[in-house]
């Protein structure tokens, strides 16, 4: 044992080979890739993900991944398949087998079952011209130059390789689905309370309904609206036309700079000193979203605007904070 040993030129050579076989995928996401998707995304069952060893603990997680973001998997242990587990995968489900070999024998001892069900395979190897690739109908090229291990045995580059392909693969299949934040915070019901709420709580769950924001019109005087602007407790009232639609907020601080201007609180009508460019956001719009914009425009109080952009209700920076969203 060399206790001077370099470890640090030592890592850096590893990380320098995992890098340089990561680089050469981009080179490989073709027609291959797009097909596997489409094998994926037309199954009506899950991706029964498998491999052996090391490439079995890369398989655990592709199929994790997969799951959390829309792609129902799990993964099956080659070899306990062959003992009976194999009937977890079901005529529905379509096969990710991961060999960098090619030719793991648990793995290809099941492909003359997968083939007597019907069941789709997609290979994931380092060689294209291996037995499980050329059984497969799709072979996804997770081949790598050299491993990072000094002798050439430890899986490693390769590992990194088919992990990292994995995830582009439940990535592509996350966009194609159209999963969405709120989806993804369906499938993590378990996480920490405050990230959980951001993810499901909407603008609309939280928000004071329609019947509770203060209304004035354009032509009401100053002290009548500081009194609604009072009763409301929002800080503002909304302004309505003619025909009922907003044309804009009257809020304190209009009031305090109405007053600064000398103005005749008694005489003046809202209209002359209202503001027309409020602040609004959608009532299907994420709570942490409202959050986000009210401290970006330095407000605590915004207009909740319904699918015809007509106010449907009103939120509070205190609101928010009740909700435990920010």
């Amino acid at each position: 044992m060399n206790k001077n040993f370099p470890f640090a030129d030592s890592a850096l050579r590893t990380i320098e080979i995992e890098r340089a076989a990561l680089a050469d995928l981009p080179q490989r996401i073709g027609p291959e890739f797009e097909q596997a998707c489409r094998i994926i995304l037309s199954c009506s069952g899950r991706v029964a993900v498998t491999g052996m060893g090391k490439s079995g603990h890369i398989g655990n997680k592709i199929a994790a991944t997969l799951s959390s973001t829309g792609t129902p998997a799990l993964y099956v242990h080659p070899a306990e398949a062959a003992h009976g587990d194999i009937g977890m995968i079901t005529s529905a489900d379509v096969v990710l087998a991961i060999s960098n070999s090619g030719a793991t024998a648990e793995i290809l001892a099941l492909l003359p079952m997968l083939g007597r069900r019907g069941i789709p395979l997609i290979a994931m190897t380092g060689k294209a011209d291996s037995e499980l690739a050329q059984a497969a109908s799709i072979n996804l090229d997770a081949s790598v130059r050299e491993e990072a291990c000094p002798l050439g045995l430890a899986p490693t580059s390769s590992t990194t390789a088919a992990l990292v392909l994995g995830d582009a693969l439940a990535m592509s299949l996350l966009e194609a689905r159209g999963f969405s934040i709120e989806d993804f915070g369906q499938l993590h019901p378990g996480g920490e309370l405050n990230t959980r709420r951001r993810l499901l709580v909407k603008v609309a769950d939280v928000m004071h309904p329609g019947n509770e924001i203060p209304r004035v019109s354009a032509e009401t005087r100053l002290a009548e609206a500081l009194r609604e602007v009072s009763a409301g407790g929002f800080g503002l009232t909304t302004v309505t036309g003619a025909d009922g639609r907003v044309t804009g907020v009257f809020t304190d601080g209009d009031l305090r700079r109405a007053i600064d201007a000398g103005r005749d609180i008694a005489e003046t009508r809202v209209a002359e000193v209202m503001s027309e460019n409020f602040v609004r956001i959608d009532e299907n719009a994420l709570a942490a979203e409202a959050a986000r914009i009210m401290q970006e425009a330095k407000v605590y109080v915004l207009i909740v605007t319904g699918a015809d952009g007509e106010p449907s209700g009103i939120v509070k920076m205190h609101d928010l904070l009740q909700a435990n969203v920010v």
